[in-house]
C-alpha cells in the first residue's frame, strides 16, 4: 500500500493536485474562517453560483470561462455589498437574485454557444486533476496575497468580523475593508472553483472552519487549524478518489465532512 501512494507521486499530474490541495488549504482556510466567523456563508454561495455566469458567457466568446467567472465573482461580490448597504434591499433577497441569475445566464449561454456544448463537469463539481502550472501559480500568487492581508490588517479583520460598530468607533474604515474582503472572497471562489466545483466550494469553505470552531473559539487558531484540517481532508480525499476512481472534488468534500462528524462524535464520547 504504502509503495503504491509514492509511486503515485512519480505522476506530475498527481504532484501538481497535491501542491494545488496545499495552495487551497492556505487561501480557503483563511477566507473561510472569515466567512464563518462574520457569518456570510449564504453570501459566498451566491458569488460562487453566480460566477457560472461569467463561465457561460466566456464560452460562448471564445474566453477563457475562468477569466469570465472572475469577473462575474468580483462584480458579486461588490454588487452583494453596495446594494445591502445603499439600497433598501434585503441581503438575502439580493444573493438570491445573483445566484440564481448567474446560473441562468450561463445555461443560456452554453446552449447559444454553436457546435457541441462544452462538458461543464469539472467546473461544477470540480476535477483536481487537471490543474496545471498556471493554475497552481494563480493560487500561489492567491495565497501570498491572502497571507499578506490578513497578517497587515489582523487585528481590524478581526474587529470587523465579530464587531462592525466597535471597529467603526477605533476609526478603521469599515467600508473600504468590507470591498477588499469581497474581493478576496471572490477570487478565493474564482481561482478555487477547478479543485472541488461550483456546486460544492461551499462546503471547502465552511467545513473545516466549523470542526476547527470544536477544538477553539481563538480566531487565529481557527484559521490554523482550518488550513490543516482542510489540508488532511483534501489531500487524504485526492488519494482515496485516485484509487477507487471517483470523483475527487465529491471526495474531497466527503472527507472533510467525515472528519467534522468524527471530531464531534469523539467529543461528545469524550463528555460521557
Amino acid at each position: 500500500m504504502m509503495n503504491g501512494i509514492i509511486e503515485i507521486f512519480g505522476y506530475q499530474y498527481f504532484v501538481n493536485a497535491i501542491l494545488a490541495s496545499s495552495l487551497t488549504a492556505i487561501s480557503c482556510g483563511i477566507i473561510g474562517s472569515y466567512i464563518v466567523a462574520k457569518r456570510m456563508v449564504f453570501v459566498a454561495g451566491g458569488i460562487t453560483h453566480s460566477s457560472f455566469g461569467g463561465i457561460g458567457i466566456a464560452y460562448f466568446l471564445g474566453l477563457n470561462p475562468i477569466l469570465g467567472a472572475s469577473v462575474f465573482a468580483l462584480l458579486s461580490g461588490i454588487g452583494i455589498e453596495r446594494f445591502t448597504k445603499k439600497a433598501d434591499i434585503r441581503n438575502d433577497s439580493v444573493i438570491a437574485i445573483l445566484w440564481s441569475m448567474g446560473m441562468a445566464i450561463g445555461i443560456i449561454f452554453i446552449y447559444l454557444t454553436p457546435g457541441y456544448a462544452p462538458n461543464l463537469m469539472s467546473y461544477l463539481f470540480g476535477n483536481i486533476l487537471t490543474v496545471n502550472t498556471a493554475d497552481i501559480l494563480f493560487l500561489f500568487g492567491l495565497s501570498v496575497l491572502v497571507l499578506l492581508f490578513f497578517s497587515l490588517f489582523y487585528k481590524k479583520i478581526l474587529f470587523i468580523s465579530f464587531d462592525e460598530e466597535y471597529a467603526k468607533s477605533q476609526n478603521i474604515r469599515v467600508e473600504l475593508f468590507n470591498y477588499g474582503l469581497m474581493i478576496l472572497v471572490a477570487l478565493t471562489i474564482v481561482l478555487n472553483i477547478k479543485i472541488v466545483g461550483i456546486i460544492l466550494l461551499i462546503s471547502l469553505l465552511t467545513v473545516p472552519q466549523n470542526t476547527a470552531n470544536l477544538f477553539t473559539k481563538n480566531f487565529k487558531k481557527i484559521i490554523i487549524y482550518s488550513i490543516v484540517i482542510a489540508f488532511i481532508g483534501s489531500v487524504s480525499g485526492l488519494i482515496i478518489s485516485y484509487y477507487l476512481n471517483i470523483p475527487s472534488g465529491a471526495t474531497i468534500i466527503f472527507n472533510l465532512i467525515l472528519i467534522y462528524l468524527l471530531v464531534r462524535l469523539g467529543k461528545r464520547l469524550l463528555k460521557l
